[in-house]
Parts: structure tokens; sequence; C-alpha cells
């Protein structure tokens, strides 16, 4: 005897729903990249305050640490947190060099008024210039960013200057906002970003 249509129906539907599970339980998993718990900058040691994956339409774009020299369990306490910071990145995804910089710019244009994206003119157009200026970033290519007060914010692709530092220690802040100001661009990754490494 052939089982009723009406359980063939429910057992493709349980099988469909169990694959896609699986995928997006892939796409959103944990990083896939090790990060070394402590980093070197301007004879700072920084500590590992986190790390994550950032995951765009369920599809993983990049891995993130944030080193710092005191762990910040909230956007608030990173954000008024002295001292050197790093950004450090490994692309998990083929990345057009525009696109990235697009993201990024958005993400400050989400998260600053309309005066304070006037005031790093300079510097924003700079961020936009050293990733346009990269055809694309492929899977396991890095990136980082790296901010020293007084100084201001050095960009590093595959662990190369990208041109001297730019900006102030605002814009370094308008650039942490992508990822810890009220509308973050991934709200695990940021939670991720904030628990110490242990992720």
């Amino acid at each position: 005897m052939k089982p009723p249509q009406t359980l063939i129906t429910r057992a493709r539907r349980a099988a469909l729903i169990a694959g896609v599970t699986l995928c997006l339980q892939a796409a959103a998993g944990p990083t896939t990249n090790k990060f070394d718990a402590t980093a070197q900058l301007d004879g700072t040691t920084l500590q590992l305050n986190g790390k994550g994956t950032r995951v765009r339409f369920v599809i993983k774009a990049y891995d993130l640490a944030l080193y710092t020299t005191a762990h910040a369990a909230t956007p608030a306490e990173l954000l008024a947190l002295p001292g050197p910071k790093r950004l450090q990145f490994i692309a998990l995804r083929e990345l057009p060099g525009t696109d990235l910089g697009r993201l990024f710019m958005r993400g400050i244009s989400d998260n600053a008024p309309a005066a304070q994206l006037t005031r790093h003119t300079l510097a924003t157009t700079r961020l936009i210039e050293i990733f346009s200026g990269k055809p694309k970033l492929v899977a396991g290519d890095t990136f980082a960013m790296d901010f020293v007060p007084g100084k201001g914010t050095q960009f590093y692709i595959q662990g190369q200057p990208q041109g001297g530092p730019v900006g102030d220690d605002e814009f370094f802040t308008l650039i942490l906002r992508i990822w810890f100001g009220e509308s973050p661009a991934d709200a695990k990754l940021r939670d991720a970003l904030l628990d110490g490494g242990k992720s």
C-alpha cells in the first residue's frame, strides 16, 4: 500500500526544513580562523577583546578580531577606552574591494551625524580609496585597521601598510561605530567582539 500523499509531502517538507536549517547553521557558525591572544601595537601589548564572523544574507564574509588594552564588555566601555586598538580581518570569501569600501562607508554613515561625517571627509575618502584600489580580496586574505592615539588610523592589506595613518581619534570612533554603534553592521558579531575572546 502506498503511503498517503499528505505523509509524503510532510516528509519532503521536513527534509527540506532540516536541510535549510543545517545550511543556516553552517553559514552562521563560529569563526573559522584562530587569532593570537595578544598583539603588539606602538610598543603596547593588546589583548584579544573578542572575535566573531560577519554573516551577510546567511553567507560568511569575514572573521574579525578586536584587540584592546583592557577588556571592554559593552560598546560604551569600548568607545571610552583609551589607548591603541586593532581590528584584524580575515576574508572568508571573495570580497570586491569597491563593495567593501562602500559597506564600511555605509556603516559609518548609519552611525554618525552629518556634522561628524563632514569633519572627516578626507579620512573617509581615503578609506574608500584604499579598498576600491584593490580589485578583490579572496578567502584567506587579511586586512587590518590599527589606531594609535594622536597618530591616526593605519590601514593594512595582506600585512602591507596602505599609505600613512589618516584621521584623528574621533575618526577611529566612527570606524568602531560600524560594529558598535546604535545601528551595528551585525549585532551577533558585536556581541562576540565583546565577549572576551570566548567565542
